[in-house]
């Protein structure tokens, strides 16, 4: 299996499953000097973490991480930076009973016809445990681009289900609530409609948001390297990503173009539109970028599917799974934004080493 890295300058590479003995990554190219400590890793790590709240999936691992290599007396030295984490509380057993039925919804029915054979524990390497190692990447960056270029990113919880929840937007709400949502008032309102999907045994949707600000402008390159398009691959890639929006997005479609277009003034730019990113390069706007996430497809509730030979059959999948997976996906989202951020400072560097990327001339 092969595609398990992804960056240009900085790269990341992942491994392990979600029931296997531990997973982990490799960063390359990340620049030396920078202090970092396992338990800065831990603490971004446990806002992604399973089993914090009724609403998640009940698997509680440590996420205790371990830095192997890239790192001495405290600090990053330039070569390769190697995380591990342990799996400490994976029920294989969970799953026996349809290691031969294909979960509606599910990669099973892909990994199958592709490999000739998968991992029916919890999805293996398709499973969204994966992503507590971008979670763990992306601590590091997102420590590296608040240090040096004063890059602050924020995601939240826009939309659960029907119920949208940052019509009320306050940054300092983000985190005292288990669904990242940025409006007090919408807490107990999510807690009873969340509370009624639970009891249905259903799951729902869910979209995220998230903002950088601070970037400055010149990231990006024409064509094939335009911040736009791989901050679209990078969010794609999550599990369960069913679609992503820059800026206005699909809105874009019932704008006129005098709309649309972000006009410019001495005093700044009149709109945002366009997200922050024009020509595939930052505007030194904010960047922004939303993330449509699907209902998740393990259920408890009786569905058709077929097994490995082809035969009907019914499957009813037990264990422990997310009513709703956006909710934990606010930080994943937050990682592949700084991870692709600081992959554009690097490659920015190399290609324009003396041209660093500069402050707006026309204010944000």
């Amino acid at each position: 299996m092969t595609t398990n890295s992804f960056g240009h300058v900085m790269t990341v590479t992942t491994f392990g499953e979600s029931h296997g003995p531990a997973i982990g990554c490799v960063i390359d190219g990340f620049p030396p000097g920078m202090e970092i400590t396992e338990a800065e890793i831990h603490e971004a790590l446990m806002r992604r973490a399973t089993g914090q709240s009724r609403w998640t999936s009940q698997r509680k691992e440590k996420e205790d991480v371990r830095i192997l290599s890239g790192v001495f007396e405290g600090r990053t030295t330039g070569a390769p930076i190697a995380l591990v984490i342990e799996n400490t509380d994976a029920k294989s057993k969970d799953y026996e009973a349809i290691k031969n039925q294909f979960r509606p919804g599910h990669a099973d029915y892909t990994y199958h016809h592709k490999y000739g054979l998968r991992d029916y524990r919890g999805g293996g390497r398709s499973s969204a445990r994966e992503t507590a190692m971008r979670v763990a990447a992306g601590a590091l960056a997102s420590k590296y681009l608040r240090q040096h270029w004063g890059i602050e990113i924020t995601g939240w919880l826009s939309q659960i289900g029907t119920e949208i929840c940052d019509q009320t937007f306050d940054a300092d709400v983000i985190n005292t609530n288990p669904f990242f949502c940025p409006d007090a008032s919408k807490i107990e309102v999510l807690e009873a409609y969340m509370k009624g999907v639970w009891k249905s045994g259903d799951s729902v949707g869910a979209k995220v948001k998230v903002r950088a600000q601070g970037v400055p402008v010149g990231l990006g390159a024409p064509i094939y390297a335009k911040l736009d398009t791989d901050l679209a691959s990078a969010m794609m890639s999550i599990n369960a990503t069913k679609g992503v929006e820059i800026g206005a997005g699909f809105d874009s479609v019932s704008q006129r173009g005098t709309e649309h277009r972000d006009e410019m003034t001495p005093e700044g730019f009149l709109s945002n539109h366009a997200g922050g990113i024009l020509g595939g390069i930052s505007t030194g706007q904010p960047i922004e970028v939303a993330v449509a996430f699907k209902p998740t497809s393990s259920l408890r509730l009786a569905g058709q599917t077929v097994d490995i030979k082809g035969d009907p059959v019914e499957v009813i999948t037990t264990g422990r799974h997310d009513p709703c997976v956006g909710i934990r996906a606010v930080p994943i989202v937050e990682a592949m934004m700084a991870l692709t951020l600081m992959d554009h400072i690097l490659l920015h560097r190399a290609q324009c080493g003396d041209v660093p990327p500069q402050s707006p001339r026309i204010p944000t």
